[in-house]
């Protein structure tokens, strides 16, 4: 499988199974875009009549090149993983990550919360320090040879049982040794109760922090409001700056989520590379099609148009030596994951779960509330073994919407949970977030052209 397209001057070939990119000329281009279904002299004659100064010579050498790269495995390739997707239901199931959800409580009343303003549609409730200690012992304890282990600090807002969090990341560390284990912990937080003290604790404990902040005040304030109806904007900004000048400007992500109200969401990640942010990720709101900030069919052109602009601003960027990181652009094309990465995804139902205040396991935090995907808790472990075998069986070949989509191997089918509250299925797709993915995935390799031929 063969994906052609043409972004930003340059004309890009991408071999979808050996995962080789080819930047070519236009006639290059056409005669691979024939190569399949047209035979050799129709191929020659019609190249002639479309540039009559390429000589019949020249086309014969790119046709041949073309049949050397095929030869190569870099062209043309055939699809030589459908045949091991299934198989993984056979590996055993080593936990790598748990998402703790250290508060079913917020302290924002953001409208479009997916987790319905952190009480994931149940009571309020906080973890105790008891069940965050027997998370840690579940996850050692299921975690097999495997000596790297996360866990996620997620909520609602999870400083609003700090004190909880430290006992944990304490606790993970007094044993981790013992049991050749080496914790790295994310926190994820809206930054209402961020100060000096959280912030040495996460630069000291803390792998990665995930800062809440949907971009320009008057976008950010328009969902994102405190329990009293204000905006949070002028709140959070100053503590995010101060959080991520003291981390060194690394280790962060300052995460957004843009809707149907700002269609024009680069201009979100302009600002907050203004306030000083260079590690960046934008979301696209996944929510019921009736509210009013969903996005739309209509918006869908825009949207492609702004993945191209903030592809190029980076471009930019990077020449003048501020270069800023977005998240969605991040795709290494010499290595990338491995293949049982690219078929697989996430690991949600297997290698990664959430865990609930009381110490319910769901397949992930998008999950949580489902009592559909309730698959036990973490002192008897898995004993929904039925919904964890249908999680291993969820991979990118499982789902006959992807079976002709060039980029499958990149977002491995999508996520589940997002195909589940689309279809009914987590073997379903999320058609929206699928376009939007591929754009994604177009100026993301188009990004990594530029910058391979600037050097």
């Amino acid at each position: 499988m063969v994906h052609q397209y043409k972004l930003n001057g340059y004309n890009i070939v991408l071999d979808v199974f050996s995962g080789s990119v080819h930047v070519v000329d236009e006639v290059a281009y056409d005669i691979i875009e024939m190569y399949e279904n047209s035979s050799k002299d129709d191929i020659i004659k019609t190249i002639s009549e479309r540039y009559p100064d390429v000589t019949v010579q020249d086309i014969e050498d790119c046709i041949s090149d073309v049949e050397e790269l095929k030869a190569a495995g870099k062209l043309f390739t055939e699809d030589k993983y459908a045949d091991l997707a299934f198989d993984f239901k056979k590996k055993n199931t080593v936990i790598k990550a748990l998402c703790l959800h250290i508060a079913h409580t917020c302290n924002l009343n953001c409208e479009y919360c997916f987790a319905s303003q952190g009480k994931y549609h149940g009571e309020r409730a906080l973890m105790s320090l008891e069940v965050g200690k027997r998370a840690i012992d579940f996850l050692i304890e299921n975690s097999g040879k495997r000596v790297n282990l996360e866990v996620d600090f997620f909520g609602g807002e999870p400083l609003m049982n700090f004190d909880v969090v430290k006992g944990i990341v304490e606790y993970a560390r007094s044993i981790e040794k013992q049991h050749n284990k080496n914790f790295r912990f994310t926190l994820t937080t809206n930054g209402m109760l961020v100060d000096d003290e959280v912030i040495d604790f996460a630069n000291k404990e803390c792998h990665n922090v995930v800062l809440s902040l949907d971009g320009r005040k008057e976008i950010h304030d328009n969902l994102r409001k405190t329990v009293n109806g204000k905006g949070s904007y002028d709140i959070i900004v100053p503590k995010f700056q101060h959080f991520v000048e003291r981390r060194g400007n690394k280790g962060y992500y300052v995460r957004g989520t843009f809707t149907h109200n700002n269609v024009d969401f680069t201009e979100d990640i302009f600002h907050m590379a203004d306030l000083g942010f260079t590690e960046l990720s934008m979301e696209p709101v996944v929510c019921s099609p009736d509210d009013p900030y969903a996005l739309t069919e209509e918006d869908l052109p825009k949207l492609y148009e702004q993945y191209e602009i903030l592809a190029k601003y980076m471009i930019n960027r990077e020449k003048d030596g501020k270069p800023i990181t977005f998240y969605h652009y991040m795709i290494d094309l010499t290595g990338g994951p491995c293949i049982y990465k690219r078929i697989s995804g996430c690991g949600s139902g297997t290698e990664y779960l959430a865990v609930t205040p009381w110490g319910d396991l769901y397949p992930c935090h998008q999950f949580v509330g489902d009592e559909k995907y309730l698959m036990g808790d973490i002192w008897k472990g898995v004993t929904n073994k039925e919904m964890q075998d249908e999680f291993k069986l969820c991979n990118v070949y499982a789902r006959q919407d992807c079976k002709n989509c060039w980029a499958k191997l990149y977002c491995s089918g999508g996520c589940a949970a997002n195909a589940y509250h689309a279809t009914g299925s987590i073997t379903g797709i999320y058609e929206y977030g699928c376009k939007l993915f591929r754009k994604r995935m177009e100026c993301a390799i188009m990004l990594q052209i530029a910058k391979s031929l600037e050097k």
